[in-house]
């Protein structure tokens, strides 16, 4: 048996019942990556991002989202996320779901429309910094030398 976490245990870590975790495998949400069953008497086997995965799902179900956009948001994910899923950033607003990339917001519910661009503001404070300092070091140059000539 490859090493990893059985579906009972799988469910227990996550939070979630083996009742959960066996339809999602059986309905092709999210398949076992170490040893998935192969009919009566085998056992699934979970890897640890297999675990990070099931969490998502389950946050996403605990926040609102249904089952099926839950279905259609890991689908978006997996064609278009590079990283581990689990490390992606997303957003949750209501019955929306927006992915953070870089610096756009996509809206994976609607299969990637709705793109929006994040204006990262520390990069704004930097930029307005540094024009002051150049300014300063401007001034300073600038600014005449006056002498007082003492009669």
């Amino acid at each position: 048996m490859a090493q990893g976490f059985s579906g009972k245990k799988a469910a227990e870590i996550v939070g979630i019942t083996y009742r959960q975790i066996d339809y999602w495998a059986r309905t092709d949400l999210i398949r076992p990556s170490s040893c998935d069953a192969s009919g009566s008497g085998t056992r699934r086997v979970y890897t640890y991002r297999d675990l990070l995965e099931l969490r998502v799902i389950k946050t996403l179900l605990d926040a609102g989202i249904k089952l099926e956009s839950v279905r259609d948001v890991f689908k978006y994910l997996r064609n278009h996320v590079e990283s581990e899923i689990a490390a992606a950033h997303i957003v949750i607003s209501g019955q929306s779901v927006v992915l953070c990339q870089g610096d756009q917001l996509v809206d994976v519910l609607r299969n990637g429309q709705g793109v929006l661009n994040v204006l990262p503001l520390a990069g704004v404070k930097n930029q307005v910094d540094s024009q002051i300092v150049a300014l300063a070091r401007t001034e300073v140059m600038i600014k005449p030398v006056s002498v007082a000539l003492a009669l």
